[in-house]
């Protein structure tokens, strides 16, 4: 048994849909379980939703719910010649739900509120995709991971029970492909266990098929993309970027905690944990060979990978009374930080000082600032960028660092990374 997952730009319109379905025709009659995202930026425009319904800003909520029901349905007409009342008439019983929420008198917390309206992008593309796939000739189900993946109620980055989400889908979800030789479902959400949706945190549903292959003792899982595999930098901020043709586990974990895009930092553990090999293929070219993560070890260090993150900010902690920096000074600059939501990139210290440096985006800098001023000098320096490079040599240093401004360094045996600044 194998595991798919596409994403949004997969199937993002008409053409996407129907390349889908030629791929999962290169398949036929294997045993595939295919995840999917909401279609293009529907969970974007569901994130409107959900703000225009917390604000109870009603006109908005409406507008923009149409705005969506209007891309599904023209999406419906050029896929389907025929019978687009009856799939119409799904998913419209899945935006009367969503218009009727508005009138509930009690909300909940906004994490709740946001879960039960954005998990609906997943469960609107695989509508129409499963009865497309049925069309098209292909032996396929659909099943709801809101019934299959338990979780806690952490609603926006919930948890795994991994115990009872095993026993769900091998109980009520492997025995229908006595049946079927392909079952669609949906990344991205689960649910509690008094049947309210979750989500598993943006980027999930690599994570969703992670879930199933470890539930399922998938052979493999294969996560389709608009690249060519994993590539050692983001072409839009690196030339001649190269494909890795394999790495190992261990190194795809440290490439996606440092940043790197292409996995999400979730989905490698399970898979890992049962050496099921994880492939990132190319959705325009299905045929070639893509990447594969794996356990062997022995090709990580053959090409340095790069890992780019801008807007960054340098924000440097010395007491005012000159004292050391020593344990005591760390845990009350990691309760203030932890106070301000700061989320560290990087982090460094010397006898008197301490530096982190933060996505300024991501943070209240006045407010953070504000926070230290009684008990510490801070310094902080603006658009600054990191740079983390896997597996350097000379010849990367210079060409990362040329015409660069180095604030900060840091290396080890396998990695170097840097806080750069272009000189002006």
């Amino acid at each position: 048994m194998k595991v798919f997952k596409f994403g949004g730009a997969s199937v993002k319109d008409e053409n996407a849909v129907r390349n889908v379905s030629r791929i999962l025709q290169l398949y036929k009659g294997e045993k595939i379980i295919v995840i999917f995202s909401a279609m293009g930026k529907i969970t974007n425009a569901l994130e409107e939703v959900a703000q225009f319904f917390w604000s109870k800003n009603s006109v908005a909520f409406l507008e923009k719910i149409q705005e969506i029901k209007d891309f599904h349905y023209l999406l419906i007409d050029e896929l389907f010649s025929s019978n687009t009342d009856k799939i119409k008439a799904i998913l419209q019983t899945e935006f009367l739900k969503l218009v009727n929420s508005l009138d509930k008198t009690h909300r909940k917390s906004y994490d709740f509120e946001y879960a039960q309206i954005v998990s609906l992008g997943e469960i609107l593309s695989t509508k129409i995709i499963a009865e497309f796939l049925k069309l098209e000739g292909l032996n396929s189900n659909w099943a709801d991971a809101r019934k299959l993946i338990r979780t806690n109620h952490n609603y926006r980055e919930a948890e795994i029970d991994w115990k009872r989400t095993e026993n769900l889908i091998q109980e009520n979800f492997l025995p229908d492909f006595q049946s079927y030789d392909i079952q669609i479902t949906q990344g991205f959400i689960g649910h509690t266990s008094d049947k309210f949706s979750t989500t598993l945190g943006r980027e999930g549903s690599d994570f969703t098929a992670g879930i199933f292959a470890f539930c399922t003792n998938a052979e493999s899982v294969t996560i389709w993309k608009d690249v060519p595999g994993m590539l050692n930098a983001d072409p839009k901020f690196f030339k001649n970027t190269i494909k890795l043709d394999q790495i190992s586990f261990r190194e795809a974990i440290e490439l996606s905690y440092y940043g790197a895009s292409v996995i999400h930092p979730k989905t490698i553990k399970p898979l890992q944990n049962k050496k099921i090999p994880l492939y990132v293929k190319s959705f325009i070219n299905p045929e070639a060979k893509g990447t594969v993560i794996q356990s062997a070890s022995e090709f990580d260090h053959l090409i340095p990978s790069f890992i780019f993150k801008f807007k960054q900010v340098l924000i440097s902690f010395t007491p005012k009374d000159f004292s050391f920096i020593v344990e005591e000074n760390l845990s009350d600059i990691f309760n203030r930080l932890s106070r301000a939501n700061a989320k560290i990139n990087l982090m460094q210290n010397s006898a008197l000082s301490f530096s982190v440096l933060l996505d300024e985006e991501k943070i209240d800098l006045p407010q953070l600032l504000e926070l230290f001023e009684n008990q510490y000098r801070v310094k902080f320096n603006q658009n600054l960028e990191l740079v983390t490079i896997r597996h350097y040599d000379q010849k990367t240093l210079d060409l990362v660092t040329e015409n660069k401004e180095v604030f900060l360094e840091q290396k080890t045996r396998e990695m170097a990374r840097f806080v750069l600044k272009p000189l002006s």
